[in-house]
């Protein structure tokens, strides 16, 4: 049976925090967190989300900005808000390298206490299918960084499907993504044109040719300067905003 998609975004802004937006980040139906960028704790928080519900986060690459603030959350677990179930993260290769390396270095006793036993970690890899708490996922490699691995993830859950790019330059994976989906959350990091590893308006204008009138483009990581674009089925995300599909 379908359901409802309700995507949440705690944030919508570039790595910059351009005025007036936060750093990407968004909840899918209340389970699943995808990118946890540093003020995605306090932003649950305002928004009354059951931090307890969370089953799983998905993690794009390794920028700050989509990662850290993921040892908040954990802290929060640890010593606030105690779980009963595992916590799922997915993200590139070295994952748990990463996420263990960073929380120690602010939170050293985190992973003493009960979260440590609960969290599990995944690898994802391109075309990788996994399956969390309902939710089933297909990592996709795309072109961003040449530092680190970095993905973007296709989600289907309850008969309903969601896109997400990650950070992106234009790239075959990002139509194997969206085709078919019901919402493309992509990033327009370059709103005045080409401005380095990222998407700008003349991208979405290609992806929209090859992927036709549907899915939903939600824009995210956005600069500042954003404006009606023209393209047609095209909405901007906005901190704290909730979308529902």
């Amino acid at each position: 049976m379908t359901e409802p998609l309700e995507l949440l975004f705690l944030g919508s802004g570039n790595g910059f925090a351009p005025k007036g937006r936060y750093w990407s980040s968004f909840l899918l139906n209340g389970r699943y967190l995808f990118d946890c960028c540093p003020v995605a704790l306090p932003h649950l928080k305002k928004c009354g989300v059951p931090l307890e519900q969370i089953d799983a986060v998905f993690i794009t690459h390794f920028h700050a900005d989509h990662l850290y603030g993921l040892p908040f959350l954990l802290f929060e677990y640890g010593y606030v808000t105690p779980r009963d179930r595992a916590l799922t993260i997915v993200g590139p290769p070295g994952i748990e390298r990463r996420v263990r390396m960073l929380t120690e270095t602010g939170f050293p006793n985190v992973f003493s206490r009960e979260i440590g036993s609960q969290l599990v970690f995944e690898e994802a890899a391109d075309r990788r299918v996994g399956e969390v708490a309902g939710l089933r996922y297909v990592a996709r490699a795309v072109d961003h960084v040449e530092d680190f691995p970095c993905f973007g993830y296709r989600a289907e859950v309850s008969g309903r499907t969601v896109a997400y790019s990650g950070d992106t330059m234009m790239c075959g994976a990002l139509v194997d993504l969206a085709a078919g989906a019901d919402v493309f959350v992509v990033e327009c990091s370059c709103w005045d044109g080409p401005c380095g590893p990222h998407l700008c308006p003349d991208d979405l204008r290609e992806l929209r040719r090859r992927l036709g009138p549907t899915p939903q483009f939600l824009l995210t990581h956005l600069d500042a300067g954003e404006r009606d674009l023209g393209i047609e089925n095209t909405r901007l995300a906005a901190d704290l905003a909730t979308f529902t599909f």
